[in-house]
């Protein structure tokens, strides 16, 4: 199931699209010529990447329909195809591989991490970006609510509670197949507005799955619980705002000469 919403994610599209700006603004490439933007979803990123590099041949991958017709319709001129990023391989080698909070969707990152270096050309990157606020309350009470109720089992086979690995997991991983490299995290602090918005933001990423498997009272009893949770742990402050930290990790692989 496709369940993916192109409204309710760019609810928050600047503050979701900071770390795309930041993590192409360390990519040490002048002038590009094959780009893959893993996990496009609406264009968002694939937008920004056109925008450095116009000369450049720019294909974004998502899984999404939803994400990709929104994509088509934004950025007419650019490539977007519809893959599994787990499985996919890109038709030439690439001086670019980019994804911007995507592959923390997808599990053993101990094989997909390396397979993707071996898609790079000599000197290419690979610049990724993913979510690790896992272990915040913006997660942890998605996973309280998860098991709080008579839904416990229908949401317990989807339930991620640490998708991303420490950062040195990655540097062990991918020290051995790179040039450079070069690992980082940011705590972006998010100022939102509205009313229970750490709720609406989630609702646009981890809390959709779960969401999706519930119908009916039991799936209005889970987001209530969800977002008394969450509205909880995230008062509003005496400025009207909420205020949102948030983790996240980098990093910039340059592939060796083979």
């Amino acid at each position: 199931m496709d369940s993916w919403n192109p409204q309710q994610y760019h609810r928050y599209g600047d503050e979701r699209q900071r770390p795309a700006a930041d993590l192409l603004a360390a990519i040490p490439l002048d002038a590009p010529a094959v780009v893959y933007d893993l996990g496009c979803g609406s264009g968002l990123s694939t937008a920004v990447l056109a925008r450095r590099w116009p000369q450049a041949g720019i294909t974004g991958v998502d899984s999404s329909p939803a994400m990709l017709a929104t994509a088509r319709k934004a950025l007419p001129e650019l490539a977007f195809l519809e893959g599994d990023i787990s499985g996919w391989s890109a038709p030439e080698p690439a001086d670019l591989l980019f994804s911007n909070a995507t592959l923390q969707w997808l599990g053993d990152h101990s094989r997909l991490f390396p397979r993707l270096m071996t898609q790079l050309k000599p000197g290419g990157v690979l610049a990724v970006q993913m979510p690790r606020n896992h272990g915040e309350p913006s997660h942890l009470e998605m996973l309280a609510a998860a098991e709080a109720g008579p839904w416990r089992e229908k949401l317990r086979p989807l339930l991620r509670p640490s998708p991303v690995a420490p950062p040195e997991i990655y540097h062990a991983l991918l020290r051995p197949l790179a040039a450079r490299l070069d690992i980082w995290e940011t705590i972006y602090l998010h100022e939102l507005s509205g009313e229970n918005p750490v709720a609406e933001w989630t609702k646009g990423t981890s809390l959709k799955p779960l969401l999706d498997a519930l119908e009916g009272e039991e799936r209005r009893g889970f987001e209530a619980d969800y977002r008394a949770r969450v509205a909880k742990a995230y008062p509003v402050t005496a400025s009207g705002h909420t205020l949102f930290p948030f983790r996240r990790l980098f990093l910039i692989a340059e592939a060796r000469a083979r």
